[in-house]
């Protein structure tokens, strides 16, 4: 299963997405700011040969928006958490498929000091107990859960390069790394799987900023997650970034983070 920013579903399709969407050995994609209503998504992305997809864009246009891509028809789907302020948002979709319920999250980015902070504090404080709620329910049904995306946060000081200077920064304020402690301990009962895959390593890093050479210098944030219920989490026999070989092959500031589950 795979997660990923698009950064822009139409720009990623002509700098090496529909390729690598063909060649994947994925049998789940979850894909985030795709930036595109249904109708603007290029054919060969928009249902491309076998797949069945769910897109979700965000009622502002040309913002946000999610995606699913799965080989098998999903049993249901769901747009949004029930929440007022952010279902038309573009951030969150989720399907059951047999034994587990994946979803494609994109959590707000937030900008510390600002509205946009405001707003995504408000966003967790929502979505937490969502998550609390999905995991009972589903583990009544026989279910795991899988949350995939850009989640927006680092949670320790492995998981960013550059972590002493942005201590100040949004996605890695006290407060966003103390919830996502909450997603992880008793009030959500998640995993980080790919922390849990590689516990000693530093990152490995799933965005670059295009500024300078952060990319080259691997200079990165290790904010795009696979978020799991403990069942599911355990059957992870390995996790990696796809990462570019050199900065001309990018085709998103995000790389495919991928996790291989034997179920």
């Amino acid at each position: 299963m795979t997660s990923v920013n698009v950064n822009g579903i139409r720009a990623a399709s002509k700098k090496g997405l529909v390729p690598w969407l063909a060649g994947t050995d994925a049998d789940v994609v979850c894909m985030q700011e795709v930036r595109a209503e249904a109708h603007q998504i290029p054919d060969e992305l928009r249902e491309p040969e076998g797949w069945h997809t769910l897109h979700a864009p965000a009622a502002a246009k040309g913002r946000a928006g999610v995606s699913l891509y799965t080989r098998r028809a999903p049993e249901r789907v769901q747009v949004g958490f029930g929440s007022e302020e952010f279902d038309g948002s573009g951030r969150y979709v989720e399907a059951d498929l047999p034994g587990v319920t994946v979803a494609s999250l994109y959590l707000p980015s937030g900008e510390a000091g600002t509205a946009k902070q405001d707003e995504k504090y408000r966003f967790m404080a929502e979505f937490l107990p969502y998550l609390a709620e999905l995991k009972v329910r589903s583990a009544a049904e026989g279910r795991e859960v899988l949350v995939c995306g850009d989640w927006n946060i680092c949670h320790n000081e492995a998981d960013l390069k550059n972590w002493k200077t942005n201590r100040k920064s949004a996605g890695f304020l006290p407060e966003e790394r103390e919830w996502l402690g909450k997603v992880y301990g008793d009030e959500g009962g998640y995993v980080d799987v790919m922390r849990a895959l590689h516990p000693e390593q530093a990152g490995p890093y799933s965005w670059w900023s295009y500024r300078g050479r952060a990319f080259d210098n691997d200079a990165g944030w290790r904010i795009d997650l696979h978020v799991a219920t403990p069942g599911l989490a355990g059957k992870a026999v390995k996790g990696f970034v796809e990462r570019a070989e050199t900065h001309p092959e990018r085709w998103s500031d995000h790389a495919p983070v991928t996790v291989v589950y034997d179920l």
